[in-house]
């Protein structure tokens, strides 16, 4: 009997695996948003972006990599009660006297997220470390397309690699896109991601820039003296 309950079981799954994943659909398209809502599960889908964005380009915003869990930053556990937790949490108000956690940083057609997550952190670390002391904007074009551990470029890395890289090899200081107060400033232009606006539109298939070892001209400091590194780097 539990054979027959077993085989009756496996079959169930397998329409339900068949009706979960129906062929032909393009994700982005109405149809599956109609069809993942007729479901009537705890969420409801919806469209994020125009229909005129491509496939292609929305692969591109998820630019970490599937592989990052295989190289994970050492584990740092707070003893932490919940209930000592505030209701709510202001970086920019608990840190005010630094000024990098209110910059917004715009990645352009490049999938370099990973890049600019791990980059905004430091520069937010090497503040708050230093009690304000030291105000730097580290930059994301060094590590995108000079650290070959951390991924592809524009086509996606890994955070953690980046965190060590800045340990061990150190990152220059770097800008937003045509700043001229730093050794390596973004190449890559702003753009409008899924709206319209000023700018041009975001588009896929971005390049990543060649690893360039040096500061712009004019800048005081060489590429080496510029360096800033980490003294570790764990995960919490």
């Amino acid at each position: 009997m539990w054979k027959l309950a077993l085989a009756f079981s496996a079959l169930v799954a397998m329409v339900c695996s068949r009706t979960i994943h129906p062929s032909g659909l393009d994700p982005t398209s109405d149809e599956m948003i109609d069809f993942i809502n007729k479901l009537n599960t705890t969420w409801k889908a919806g469209r994020n972006f125009d229909k005129s964005i491509s496939l292609e380009y929305l692969r591109g915003l998820m630019g970490v990599h599937p592989y990052s869990v295989m190289s994970q930053l050492p584990l740092f556990e707070h003893d932490v009660d919940p209930k000592d937790l505030p209701e709510s949490f202001d970086a920019r108000k608990q840190w005010s006297n630094c000024h990098s956690i209110r910059v917004i940083r715009d990645q352009g057609s490049c999938g370099s997220c990973w890049a600019f997550g791990a980059t905004e952190a430091i520069s937010d670390r090497i503040c708050i470390h230093s009690q304000g002391k030291i105000q730097v904007n580290i930059s994301a074009e060094d590590l995108l397309d000079c650290c070959a551990s951390c991924g592809a470029g524009c086509d996606g890395g890994d955070p953690s690699s980046a965190w060590t890289y800045w340990k061990d090899v150190g990152l220059v200081t770097g800008g937003l896109y045509g700043t001229d107060d730093c050794c390596k400033p973004y190449s890559i232009p702003p753009c409008e991601h899924h709206i319209k606006g000023k700018r041009p539109p975001c588009t896929s298939g971005g390049g990543t820039p060649q690893c360039q070892q040096q500061c712009r001209d004019g800048y005081e400091k060489t590429y080496d003296q510029d360096k800033h590194y980490g003294r570790s780097s764990r995960a919490t």
